[in-house]
């Protein structure tokens, strides 16, 4: 399976490509679409559109996941945000694919297995989970990867289709679990 992880953003978008086969999780590519912030709005939607229209074609996802709006500050940035990623669902769906949406604290959960980490720990677990020699830069491309992590984590958890599944050689026996028994269960420790 692969999957698009894609933080969005206006001036920056970030994303992630993981392959995930037989327990074994793969970074194929992560990265950044920027904006310039001197193009009107309207213009940099259309580049964000075109930019992740190729790189759909190009890497031909299975699925794209999303990190949904949290809570601005500025109002006008959640606006704007809110206008990326109903680009970023568009061209999903062109491309027949219907994005998941996950909260931070879903992103948190589905990396660390604790709603409460934080950004320096999910980027560490990310480097760990897909073997990489350094953490991933910049943190919009690192989230990107969090986001397809924490999609393939839900769809091999218990609550995919009530069924217990096998990660590793540990079998998940419960429905909540310690932050030891998730690095167990997938870094297979």
């Amino acid at each position: 399976m692969r999957v698009l992880g894609i933080d969005p953003g206006t001036a920056i978008v970030g994303y992630g490509i993981v392959d995930y086969n037989k327990n074994i999780y793969k970074n194929i590519k992560y990265g950044c679409i920027y904006t310039d912030k001197t193009l009107d709005l309207e213009t940099r939607l259309f580049n964000i559109y075109e930019e992740l229209d190729l790189l759909i074609k190009e890497y031909k996802p299975d699925a794209i996941a999303i990190e949904e709006l949290f809570f601005f500050k500025n109002a006008k940035t959640v606006i704007s945000v809110g206008q990326a990623r109903g680009v970023i669902v568009v061209v999903s769906m062109k491309n027949k694919l219907k994005p998941v949406g996950y909260t931070p604290l879903q992103v948190k959960m589905g990396v660390t297995g604790y709603g409460k980490a934080e950004k320096k720990q999910i980027q560490e677990m990310v480097q760990k989970i897909l073997k990489l020699e350094k953490i991933p830069e910049p943190d919009d491309a690192a989230d990107g990867l969090a986001i397809a992590i924490t999609h393939i984590n839900s769809l091999t958890s218990l609550y995919l289709v009530g069924e217990k599944t096998t990660l590793s050689s540990k079998a998940i026996t419960k429905n909540k679990m310690s932050l030891k028994d998730y690095r167990e269960i997938i870094l297979k420790k």
